[in-house]
C-alpha cells in the first residue's frame, strides 16, 4: 500500500468519526515531533517600527509604509493606526492595504486588513480578513506546501495556530479539507476542523493530483 493511500484511508477515518462523535479532526499529521513555543526570551525581543510618514494626532498615531519586526513575527501594510504607542502592555494596531504577516516556522499570512493585538509588550494575535485572506506554510517534514483560505484568519502566536473561519479551505499538499471552521497548528504542521451540530466538513481526494489545485501557474 503507498503512502498517499495509507494518508486517504487515515483521513477519511478521521473525517467518519467527526460526524459520528463531533470531536475534532486531525489529517496530515506527519511530523511526529511538534515544535516548541517561543521561549520566554524571545518575548522579551524588542519591538521595531520602521515607516515611511509617521502622523499623530492626539492618542492616535497614524502610519505609512509600516514594517513591524518582533524576533521572527514581521507585519507590513500601506497603512496602520494605533493608540497608546508607548504602551505595548494592551494595545491594538489596524493595517490596512497589502497586510503581510511572517510567523514562525515559515508561515505567512496576506489579507486585506488585519488587527494586531499585543499583550506584555509581546505581539500575541493577529486577525486578518480579505476577500478572501490567505495562509501559507512551508512545512518542514516535506517538500510541500500547506495552503488555506478564509475570510477570516486568526493566527495566535502563543500556541502557534491559525483559525480560518467563513468559507475555510485548505491544501495540506495531498488533500483539500473544507469547512465552516478550520484549525492549522504550525507546529506540529496539521489539520484540525472542529466539528459543530449542523456544520459539515468536506475532504477531497484526488489520486490524480500531487500538487496545489488552487495554485497559480
Amino acid at each position: 500500500m503507498t503512502r498517499f493511500l495509507q494518508r486517504a484511508i487515515i483521513a477519511l477515518i478521521t473525517i467518519a468519526a467527526v460526524s459520528a462523535s463531533a470531536a475534532a479532526t486531525h489529517i496530515a499529521s506527519v511530523n511526529k515531533k511538534s515544535v516548541p513555543a517561543p521561549s520566554k526570551a524571545a518575548r522579551k525581543l524588542p519591538i521595531d517600527i520602521a515607516s515611511s510618514r509617521v502622523d499623530y494626532k492626539g492618542d492616535t498615531v497614524d502610519f505609512q509604509n509600516v514594517t513591524i519586526t518582533q524576533g521572527a513575527t514581521k507585519v507590513q501594510a500601506d497603512r496602520a493606526h494605533a493608540t497608546g504607542l508607548d504602551n505595548f502592555d494592551n494595545s491594538r494596531w489596524t493595517f490596512e492595504g497589502n497586510v503581510r504577516i511572517n510567523g514562525e516556522q515559515h508561515g505567512s499570512l496576506k489579507s486585506d486588513a488585519a488587527i494586531v493585538e499585543f499583550r506584555n509588550n509581546y505581539i500575541s494575535k493577529a486577525t486578518v480578513t480579505g476577500n478572501p485572506a490567505e495562509f501559507e506554510q512551508k512545512r518542514t517534514d516535506t517538500d510541500e506546501v500547506a495552503r488555506g483560505h478564509a475570510r477570516e484568519i486568526e493566527y495566535n502566536v502563543s500556541d502557534g495556530t491559525v483559525r480560518l473561519s467563513n468559507d475555510a479551505w485548505i491544501w495540506d499538499g495531498h488533500n483539500a479539507l473544507s469547512a465552516p471552521e478550520l484549525v492549522y497548528n504550525i507546529r506540529e504542521q496539521h489539520v484540525q476542523a472542529a466539528a459543530q451540530p449542523g456544520n459539515q466538513v468536506h475532504l477531497t481526494i484526488d489520486p490524480n493530483k500531487t500538487e496545489d489545485p488552487n495554485k497559480k501557474p
